[in-house]
């Protein structure tokens, strides 16, 4: 650790004993708030196992990462306090270090991508902050950090791989034993590690007994690939839904900390954050960022996996600074994620009455969604192929027999209850298929929320390529979501330039010309 890293300089790697030790004596109420642990009745009910909720949303800062930045801005000496700090943060951590900064009297300078929300970077600058936005992403953003740390001789205050932000977090492990000492298990969101290792090394060092699991989301499993690696790995990319979680790297310490005290990893989805949101608010009336619900998500796949019962649980709701628009995306995607919701294709032939009978054979379930749009181009006596969102109220078994019912009948059925190709893009696209004839490779991109990036796009394209299909989606974080076709010459689907020029763009993409909602519904 050198002067330009929190804390005094300190190589030597932290045993169990000094991490207590550093936990046990963090000051960091000077800044955080003690915060309840308070039951889910209804889920708990529901899961027949006692649920608690750990709500770290309650924090001035609305997330648990005030408590790991002011224990290491704490911890600085006279001269680094005098020469400021720097960090790199699109959210959470960003205000967490403001905070700490305003409370301690230090300049603080918060490097951000040039595409965060205005809403995140009015909350930083409302607490003390000096934004600088620089890079489209968060990688080049801590380059410009780490920079500025170097060339302006600033302390750059790490947002997870550092021994005091990990103790810092570490004091959340010890309220919650005192507020519930018959626990069984404690579920902790991971993204770069800092706060599952820093509860684990507190309730592993104190009572052992207490299985301490991790949940990361599953586009953006860092720990688990580092455990299957058995060393820290960088992921090519990563989703954008859970984006507090949104970490290509594990750090080194947490890494060793984690592989060495958590009890399992558990990965979850983007439909079961949304169902594990809407529990929160259903039963707490918190409204928690997709991050912050994926502990609980992780929770109820958990009890469901290993039919647990009669066991005390709690889980760490660890932030709620949510963008209002995203609880569009959230509302719609949570009914699939409790299996409330089936969507499938269906294929019926295209003939008076066809519709009615169709919904006959549903019976008496309620139908969600119905679209359906007849074609011009398609030759007579063609089927019509139909989207449709079908209620369940048993879920997976509920699933499979509506399948059956229908393919009984003659009905050609796809299941895209788990296509999240047909859930973002498709479903609002029925209706419009390619020209017969017309070779295409379809793409889904993630996009980045700023002004020109549709520019930069399409000149990075050039017009070597006719675009055949384009579908934005946005559910209010920092990247939207793209579809997008492009026509093909003579090379055909391998033309391997098309793919060069997406590199190119160095957005996150990955082809889904193959995928089972394109094809039924886009593809001719």
């Amino acid at each position: 650790m050198n002067d330009r890293t929190a804390g005094p300089a300190d190589d030597a790697p932290w045993d169990s004993a000094r991490y207590l030790r550093e936990i046990l004596r963090a000051p960091v109420y000077e800044a955080a708030e003690h915060t309840p642990l308070q039951p889910m009745r209804t889920l708990s009910a529901r899961l027949g196992c006692a649920v608690a909720v750990k709500r770290e949303d309650l924090q001035a800062v609305h997330s648990f990462k005030i408590r790991g930045a002011y224990n290491a801005m704490r911890s600085l000496t006279d001269a680094q306090r005098a020469r400021g700090v720097v960090t790199a943060s699109a959210g959470n951590h960003a205000q967490g270090v403001a905070r700490s900064a305003s409370v301690l009297g230090v300049r603080a300078t918060i490097v951000m991508p040039t595409v965060t929300p205005s809403i995140k970077i009015d909350a930083v600058r409302s607490l003390g902050g000096e934004v600088l936005l620089r890079g489209e992403n968060f990688d080049a953003a801590k380059a410009e950090a780490q920079r500025l740390s170097e060339v302006e001789s600033l302390t750059f205050i790490a947002p997870f791989d550092d021994p005091r932000v990990i103790a810092g977090q570490g004091t959340i492990g010890l309220e919650i034993i005192q507020q519930d000492a018959e626990l069984d298990r404690l579920f902790v969101p991971v993204g770069g590690g800092g706060l599952a290792a820093g509860v684990a090394v507190l309730i592993k060092a104190l009572m052992p007994q207490v299985r301490v699991i991790g949940v990361e989301h599953e586009e953006s499993a860092c720990l688990a690939a580092a455990l299957a690696a058995a060393e820290p790995v960088t992921l090519e990319r990563v989703g954008l839904f859970a984006e507090g979680v949104a970490v290509r790297r594990i750090g080194d310490e947490t890494f060793r900390l984690c592989s060495a005290l958590l009890d399992d990893v558990v990965t979850v989805s983007s439909d079961e954050t949304s169902a594990a949101v809407r529990d929160l608010f259903e039963d707490l009336r918190a409204v928690p960022e997709p991050s912050g619900a994926i502990a609980l998500a992780g929770l109820k796949k958990y009890v469901a996996a290993h039919r647990l019962a009669g066991e005390r649980l709690a889980c760490v709701l660890s932030g709620a600074n949510l963008n209002f628009h995203q609880l569009r995306y959230i509302s719609e995607r949570s009914e699939i994620g409790e299996q409330r919701e089936a969507i499938l294709g269906v294929t019926i032939p295209e003939v008076q009455g066809e519709f009615l009978r169709f919904a006959s054979v549903l019976g008496g379930r309620a139908v969600t969604e119905f679209n359906y749009r007849v074609s011009a181009s398609a030759p007579p006596g063609s089927p019509a192929r139909i989207f449709v969102g079908v209620q369940l109220t048993r879920g997976r078994e509920e699933r499979a027999e509506i399948v059956r019912d229908l393919k009984a009948v003659g009905y050609g059925v796809v299941d895209l209850t788990d296509d999240e190709l047909a859930k973002v893009h498709v479903r609002s696209m029925i209706g419009g298929r390619a020209p017969r004839g017309l070779a295409e490779r379809l793409f889904s991109i993630a996009f980045p929320e700023a002004p020109g990036a549709l520019v930069r796009f399409l000149e990075v394209l050039g017009t070597r390529w006719n675009i055949t299909l384009f579908h934005y989606r946005t559910d209010g974080a920092d990247y939207g979501r793209i579809l997008t076709a492009f026509e093909v010459d003579g090379d055909g689907p391998t033309d391997s330039t098309l793919t060069e020029h997406m590199d190119r763009l160095g957005y996150a993409y990955h082809e889904v010309t193959d995928d089972p909602s394109a094809r039924f519904f886009l593809a001719r």
